[in-house]
C-alpha cells in the first residue's frame, strides 16, 4: 500500500479520537483522507467490534470511496467495506465500514435514535454544508448528548470554516490537519465572464488546453444540459486523435460513471466533461490539466413562491480552489479559468439549508419529536422556509394542524423520498394505480429527459418513457420499478396488462395534484388570445401566477397541475404540467373546498347580487346565483356599492351639505366632541349611522327614499342639537325682516347674499359661535348681483356706500337710496311700494 500525505497525520487523530467524542480533520485535496482513515478506525479499542458509518455527499462518492477501500483490502464492496445509497446498496453481515449518502443516516436515526452498533459516524467533505448531512449532524449531536455519549463523531473536509463549527461541537473539539500530497498547478486564467453560458468558448478553452498539456483534461460545467451543448460544440474544434469524450454527472448509470472515472487505456487520452460531482472525493486518473467554466448550479427554493429551483451562479473561491486542485492530484498540471483574474469571488457557497425547500427537514423533525429551535445547527434553518413547509405538509396529509404526525406523514418517511413524490405514490395505489403513480414519482425526482422536447405535457413524457432507450429513461424505469416493489404493486401501466396506457395516463393530473396541491392552477378568466383561444395564463392554488411562454396544447384545460415551475414570483413559466378533471378535483379534495356565501356589489346591474361560491385556496371552482338575501345581506352589499362608489352616490340635497359644513366648523373652532360628518368619515362608518336604514333596499336608485339630513342631524344629541341652532344657525333674520340662508360651504368665510335695501340700519357685521367668526356679507343690488364682499359692515358704511350709492341711483333709480343708510329703514321693496305702503297707513 502507497504512502499517503494523511497517514503522518492519523496517529495525531487516533489519540485525539481516544480522548474525545468529537473532533475535526482539516486536510488537503489529494491527502488520502476519504479512503485511509476509515479503515484505521477498525482496530481501535474504543470502537469495540462496532460499525463505522461514513457520510458522503453524492452517490458516485460513496460507491467509488466504498471500492477502493475495499480493493486495498483485497476485497470486493460489500463485505468488510460496503455502501449503501437510495438507488444502491452492497452491504453484508462481515460489513464493518458502511459509506452511505447523508439521507440514509438519518432514515438510521429515526429507526434507532441510539445508533446501536455504530461507534463512529465520520461526514466526509462536510465543508457542501447538504441539507442532509445538517439534519443528520443535528439529530447525532442530540442523540450523543441524550443517549450515546460514548458515540464517535468526526468532520472532515478539506476547507473548514473552523470557528462556526468549534463553536456548535464545543471549544475543546480537536482539530487535526494534514498537508495533502498536491503538486503545482499553472493558473491561467482566458478572460471574459463566466455567464452566461457559452459552449463554443468552452469547446475552444478545451481545445486550447489538449494542444498544451499532454494527459487527461478534466472539464467542469455547470449541468448536464451544458454539457451535451458542449460535446455538440466540440465537434467543431481539432481534437487529438487519441481523446475520448466522456461525460460525468449524477444521473448517469454507475457503468457510464466508472467509465469516466478509470484511467485511459494506454497512449489514450480522456476528455472528462463533468458537473461539480468531480470537485470532491473522486479522484480521477491521469488528470493534468482542468479547464473551469465558473459556473455551478445550486437549488434555491423561493418562500414567497414556494418552487425550488436549480440556480446557476458563479463558483465560490472555495470551489475554484477545489476545481484547480484536480490538476495537481498526482503530477503538475494546469488549470484554464474562464474569467478575469481580477474577477471578485464569494469565498463560499452558502449552506444548502438556508436556501431549500424544507419540507423534507420538517417532517423528520415531527417524527423526531423535536422543534427546529430545540437542536444545535450550524446555520439554523430559515423560520420562513419552515412555515412554508409546515403549510405545505398539512395540505399534503402528513401534519396536523397542530404541526403532529399524522398516519400519512408515518408512511412518507419510509418511503424515503421527497414528501411530494411520496404523497403522489401513496395515492396512487389507493386508488389502483400504482404503477403510474410510481413512474411519475420517478420522473419527477430526475431531471426532465425530454427537455428537448416540446410541450409541457407530464402525459407524453410518460408515453416516451415508455419505449425510450436513453440511459437516463432506463434508469427512470428502474426507479420506478424499486418503488413498485417497495410499495407492493405492478409495474404494469396499464394495471390489467390490457394494453390501454393511454386510459391510465388520463390520471396523471389527478395524482400529480395529490403531491403539487398548491400548484392546481385554474386558467384566468378572460385569459385569450387575439384568435379567442384560450390563454395561457394561469392562477395557482395559492394566489401566485404561472404561465406559458409559448403556445401549449395545454392551454385548452380549464384546470392544470404543474409540476414544474420556474421561481419567479409574479408569474412562474410552467415546464411540465398534465391537465385536471374538475368533477375528479372537486371529488378528491372536497374535504379541503371551501363553502362561501359572497354578496356583493354589482357594477351593471347597480344592486346587491348574492353567490354560493366553492374555493380551493385562492381558486374560485364554481358560483351559482342566491335567490334570497337576508336584510343583513342587502345591507352589507349595498353599504360596499356605496363605499365603491363614494357617499356622493347618496340622495344629497342643499341642506344636507349645509348641515355638514356646519359640523366642520363647529369641529374646527369647538373641537371633536361635536361629531364628524365628513365624507371619509361617512364612508367609513356607513355600518353604523347608515345601515339601520336601508330596510331592504337592493339597488342604488333606492336610496333616494332615504332622508339623507335628518339622518345626519340624528347623529347629534339633544344638546348639540339646541346649540347647533345657535352657534351656526341655517337662516339669520336680517333688518328688513326677511330669513336669509347662510352659505357655509366655504368653511373659512360663512356667507350672507342680502340685498343692499334689506341690511339698512346694521350697524356691525353679524357674527356666529357667539362672537368667534365674523359673517361674510356678500351685498347684492336690487338684481341680486355682487356689489360688495365685506366682513367689516360699518366701514363700508362711512367708506365706499357713497360711491355704490352714486352708481346705483342711476341703475335702479326705482330703488330707496339713503344719504344716510344706518338711519334709513330696510326694505325689501321699490320706493313706488314704500310710498303705496305709507299712503295706505295715513
Amino acid at each position: 500500500m502507497k504512502s499517503l500525505p494523511i497517514d503522518s497525520a492519523l496517529p495525531e487523530l487516533l489519540q485525539a479520537l481516544t480522548k474525545h467524542n468529537r473532533c475535526l480533520l482539516q486536510a488537503a485535496p489529494g491527502a488520502g483522507k476519504t479512503t485511509r482513515v476509515p479503515p484505521s478506525l477498525l482496530q481501535q479499542p474504543w470502537l469495540g467490534g462496532q460499525k463505522i458509518l461514513m457520510l458522503e455527499p453524492r452517490r458516485i462518492a460513496a460507491r467509488s470511496a466504498a471500492a477502493f477501500m475495499a480493493l486495498e483490502l483485497g476485497e470486493k464492496a460489500g463485505q468488510t467495506i460496503g455502501y449503501r445509497s437510495r438507488l444502491d446498496t452492497k452491504v453484508s453481515a462481515q460489513t464493518r465500514i458502511e459509506v452511505v449518502t447523508e439521507g440514509i443516516l438519518t432514515r438510521m436515526l429515526q429507526s434507532d435514535p441510539a445508533l446501536e452498533g455504530v461507534g463512529c459516524v465520520i461526514f466526509d467533505e462536510f465543508h457542501e454544508r447538504n441539507l442532509n448531512g445538517d439534519i443528520g449532524l443535528a439529530l447525532l449531536l442530540q442523540s450523543q448528548q441524550l443517549l450515546r455519549d460514548e458515540l464517535k463523531i468526526l468532520l472532515m473536509s478539506a476547507t473548514l470554516e473552523l470557528e462556526p463549527i468549534r463553536r456548535l461541537l464545543g471549544p475543546d473539539t480537536p482539530v487535526i490537519s494534514s498537508e495533502g500530497r498536491s503538486f503545482p498547478v499553472q493558473i491561467e486564467h482566458l478572460g471574459g465572464n463566466p455567464s452566461p453560458f457559452d459552449p463554443t468558448r468552452m469547446a475552444q478553452a478545451i481545445e486550447q488546453a489538449l494542444s498544451e498539456t499532454e494527459q487527461s483534461l478534466l472539464a467542469f460545467l455547470p449541468g448536464s444540459g451544458e454539457i451535451q451543448r458542449t460535446l455538440r460544440a466540440l465537434r467543431q474544434c481539432r481534437l487529438p486523435d487519441n481523446v475520448e469524450s466522456i461525460p460525468l454527472y449524477g444521473q448517469l448509470s454507475p457503468n457510464q460513471q466508472d467509465r469516466a472515472i478509470n484511467p485511459p487505456e494506454p497512449g489514450q487520452r480522456k476528455l472528462v466533461l463533468a458537473t461539480a460531482i468531480a470537485e470532491t472525493s473522486l479522484t480521477l486518473e491521469g488528470i493534468d490539466a482542468v479547464v473551469d467554466g465558473g459556473l455551478m448550479r445550486l437549488p434555491r427554493f423561493d418562500p414567497r413562491s414556494g418552487m425550488t429551483r436549480l440556480q446557476t451562479q458563479v463558483v465560490s473561491r472555495a470551489s475554484a480552489t477545489q476545481r484547480a486542485g484536480r490538476a495537481g492530484r498526482l503530477q503538475a498540471g494546469r488549470c484554464y479559468r474562464l474569467w478575469a483574474e481580477e474577477r471578485t469571488l464569494v469565498e463560499q457557497s452558502p449552506a444548502e439549508i438556508l436556501h431549500a425547500d424544507l419540507a423534507p427537514l420538517v417532517l423528520e423533525l415531527a417524527q423526531w419529536g423535536a422543534e427546529a429551535d430545540e437542536l444545535e445547527w450550524l446555520d439554523a434553518p430559515p423560520p420562513v422556509h419552515l412555515a412554508q413547509a409546515r403549510e405545505l405538509l398539512i395540505q399534503l396529509g402528513a401534519l396536523s394542524d397542530s404541526n403532529q404526525l399524522t398516519t400519512m406523514g408515518e408512511q412518507l418517511l419510509k418511503l424515503g423520498t421527497h414528501p411530494r413524490l411520496g404523497t403522489l405514490m401513496l395515492h396512487a395505489k389507493q386508488l389502483g394505480l400504482g404503477a403510474l403513480g410510481c413512474q411519475l414519482a420517478a420522473l419527477l425526482s430526475e431531471r426532465d429527459p425530454f427537455s428537448n422536447q416540446p410541450g409541457a405535457d407530464l402525459r407524453q413524457r410518460l408515453l416516451q418513457l415508455q419505449h425510450s432507450k436513453e440511459p437516463a429513461a432506463q434508469r427512470i424505469r428502474e426507479s420506478a420499478r424499486r418503488w413498485c416493489r417497495q410499495l407492493k404493486v405492478s409495474d404494469q401501466l396499464d394495471g390489467d396488462g390490457n394494453g390501454n396506457v393511454d386510459a391510465a395516463l388520463e390520471q396523471c393530473g389527478l395524482l400529480l395534484a395529490f403531491g403539487f396541491p398548491d400548484r392546481i392552477a385554474q386558467r384566468r378568466s378572460g385569459s385569450t388570445d387575439n384568435n379567442d383561444q384560450p390563454g395561457q395564463h394561469y392562477r395557482l392554488r395559492n394566489g401566485k401566477g404561472a404561465e406559458f411562454r409559448d403556445r401549449d396544447p395545454l392551454c385548452r384545460h380549464r384546470y392544470l397541475v404543474c409540476a414544474d415551475l420556474d421561481g419567479d414570483a409574479r408569474s412562474a413559466r410552467i415546464f411540465l404540467a398534465a391537465p385536471l378533471d374538475a368533477e375528479e378535483l372537486k371529488q378528491h379534495f372536497d374535504a379541503q373546498i371551501e363553502q362561501r356565501q359572497q354578496i356583493g356589489w354589482d357594477n351593471q346591474t347597480e344592486s346587491v347580487r348574492g353567490h354560493s361560491e366553492r374555493w380551493l385556496g385562492k381558486l374560485c371552482l364554481d358560483r351559482q346565483p342566491l335567490a334570497e338575501l337576508d336584510e343583513q345581506q342587502l345591507a352589507d352589499g349595498l353599504i360596499a356599492g356605496i363605499r365603491q362608489r363614494g357617499v356622493r352616490a347618496l340622495p344629497w340635497e342643499p341642506r344636507s351639505r349645509q348641515l355638514q359644513q356646519q359640523l366642520a366648523l363647529l369641529r374646527q373652532y369647538l373641537g371633536e366632541d361635536w361629531p364628524d360628518l365628513s365624507d371619509a368619515h361617512l364612508t367609513n362608518s356607513l355600518e353604523h349611522w347608515l345601515a339601520p336604514y336601508l330596510n331592504g333596499m337592493r339597488k342604488l336608485t333606492e336610496l333616494k327614499r332615504l332622508n339623507l339630513r335628518e339622518l345626519l342631524y340624528n347623529q347629534l344629541d339633544w344638546n348639540q342639537q339646541q346649540q347647533l341652532s345657535q352657534l351656526l344657525p341655517e337662516r339669520i333674520q336680517v333688518p328688513s325682516g326677511s330669513h336669509i340662508r347662510i352659505d357655509y360651504s366655504n368653511p373659512e368665510q360663512p356667507l350672507l347674499a342680502v340685498r343692499l335695501q334689506e341690511i339698512f340700519g346694521w350697524q356691525q357685521t353679524p357674527t356666529l359661535l357667539n362672537g368667534k367668526l365674523p359673517l361674510t356679507l356678500q351685498i347684492l343690488s336690487p338684481a341680486q348681483r355682487p356689489i360688495q364682499i365685506t366682513q367689516d359692515l360699518a366701514g363700508f358704511w362711512s367708506g365706499s356706500y357713497r360711491e355704490v350709492c352714486k352708481e346705483m341711483k342711476g341703475r335702479y333709480p326705482k330703488h330707496f337710496w339713503p344719504d344716510d343708510p344706518l338711519q334709513a329703514v330696510a326694505t325689501r321693496q321699490t320706493k313706488k311700494r314704500m310710498d303705496q305702503q305709507a299712503k295706505a297707513k295715513n
